[in-house]
This record gives C-alpha cells, sequence and structure tokens, in this order.
C-alpha cells in the first residue's frame, strides 16, 4: 500500500504523520493517504496498549536493614497526548526505572523491616502518586503499581532462621520440662493417693469413734484422734518395710541356692 501512497494504522495503536520532517498530525486506526511526492510520511506508529516493567530496588529500612524489592508498573500512553509520547522522550522504561527506585527508597527509609512487610500497599501507593505525576508530562499514564515482593539481604535471612531455630528448641524443651515435672508430680501422688483412702477410714472411724469415747471419756480430744493416726501410719509403714526386707532376703536365699 505505500506505493500508493497509503498506509494502515492498527486498531490499539496511533502513526504520527509528518510533511518534510515536520509533525502534521496524529493518524487514528484506519486507512490513510500519504502522498509521499508531496513530503508525506509517516514518522513512526505508537501502541496504547498497556505495558508493564517490572524494577528491581535494594532499599535500607530505619532501623538499617537492607531488603530487595520487586515493583511492577502497569503504563500506557495516553491517545490524546500522543505528540508528547513520540516527541518528548526517547527511553521510557529507563524514565519509569529511575522514580521507581527513587520513591521506594525513600518510602523504606521511613519504615522499620517488619512494617515494610506490613505496608508494602502504602509503598506502591506513594510510588503510583509520584510516577502518574511525573509521567503525565511526557504523554504516559500509570495504570496500577504494585510491590510484587520484598525479601530481606541474604544475611538477615539467615539470622531470622537462627532465631526461629533457637525459640523452636526453647519452646521444645520448656514443653519436656513442664511433661517431665507432670510426671513426677504424678509418680508422687500415686502412693499418698493410694494409702489417703485408707487413713481417712481410719480417721473416720476414729471421728465415730470419739463421738463414742466422749461420753465415756470426756477427756478425748481431737488431738488425741491425730495422735492415734500418726501411730497408725508409723505401724503401716513397718510393716511395709518388714514385708519388704523378707522379700529380699527370700530373693538372696534363693540366687544363694
Amino acid at each position: 500500500m505505500g506505493n500508493l501512497c497509503c498506509i494502515q494504522v492498527d486498531e490499539s495503536t496511533v502513526a504520527i504523520k509528518e510533511r518534510f520532517g515536520k509533525f502534521e498530525e496524529v493518524l487514528e486506526p484506519g486507512c490513510h493517504f500519504l502522498p509521499w511526492i508531496l513530503g508525506y510520511q509517516r514518522a513512526g506508529n505508537l501502541s496504547l496498549r498497556s505495558q508493564q516493567l517490572d524494577v528491581n530496588c535494594e532499599a535500607k529500612t530505619k532501623d538499617n536493614a537492607f531488603v530487595y524489592i520487586v515493583a511492577s508498573v502497569q503504563y500506557q500512553a495516553l491517545a490524546d497526548k500522543a505528540v508528547d509520547v513520540f516527541y518528548k522522550l526517547s527511553d521510557t522504561r529507563s524514565l519509569i526505572k529511575t522514580y521507581v527506585i527513587s520513591v521506594t527508597r525513600a518510602s523504606v527509609a521511613k519504615l522499620n523491616l517488619q512494617d515494610t512487610f506490613e505496608r508494602r500497599n502504602e509503598i506502591a501507593k506513594a510510588v503510583d502518586k509520584e510516577l502518574e505525576k511525573a509521567m503525565s508530562d511526557y504523554g504516559y499514564g500509570v495504570v496500577q503499581t504494585l510491590i510484587v515482593d520484598i525479601m530481606p539481604h541474604m544475611l538477615i535471612k539467615e539470622a531470622m532462621k537462627e532465631i526461629n531455630s533457637a525459640n523452636m528448641k526453647a519452646v521444645a524443651e520448656k514443653i519436656q520440662q513442664i511433661k517431665r515435672a507432670e510426671g513426677k508430680a504424678v509418680s508422687k501422688n500415686l502412693p499418698g493417693l493410694s494409702i489417703a483412702p485408707q487413713h481417712q477410714t481410719i480417721v473416720d472411724g476414729l471421728r465415730y469413734s470419739e463421738l463414742g469415747f466422749s461420753e465415756n471419756v470426756p477427756q478425748e480430744t481431737a488431738n488425741d484422734v491425730m495422735d492415734m493416726d500418726i501411730v497408725t501410719q508409723y505401724f503401716d509403714t513397718m510393716r511395709e518395710i518388714s514385708a519388704a526386707h523378707a522379700m529380699l532376703s527370700s530373693e538372696n536365699n534363693l540366687k544363694l541356692g
């Protein structure tokens, strides 16, 4: 179609028309007549589709921690500012990258490491606002800015892993100590639990006996009942020791035999 002085402009695209190197007009999608013999030409095409640029940035937080941030910027050329886009700026992506890094570092410098993770949306909004303001002079609009990823420096990662590992070990040891203490408490309480009903029965019997004794022995008191219980426990203990000693002697005799 160039030989017939006609050009085609595709959808979502505009073309820049010049005559003898001077801007004439912006051509919309469709077929256009450009008689080259009269000095008309298509200087270039300009896409109006959204584009995406991922920017990697290293920043320092308020508490002196280094982080790597990945920001994703979606932008597009504005049709009504196609002339500015085509003639004012030659390297759009480099300019966007510069602004993103500058604003991101300034925003992160005001935050601690933990806040940097929690307030990533605020960082993205700050970048989006400054970028929109700067790029509008060159005919571009910012569709959206996202903070895709925030990664601590490798040394910080290793330190965090060591801290988490130490905390997990401390918790595990604490649980083991508690379980051991509970086991010892249960083992110590079991003999008492088995003997307690016996002593309670004795005390109850003595209490009932005290009621009966009170009619014939007025001097009987609660202290007397407690003394009798202690004596009973003493004899129970001596009986258990004797039984254990007898069993041990029997085992020794069997071994000697």
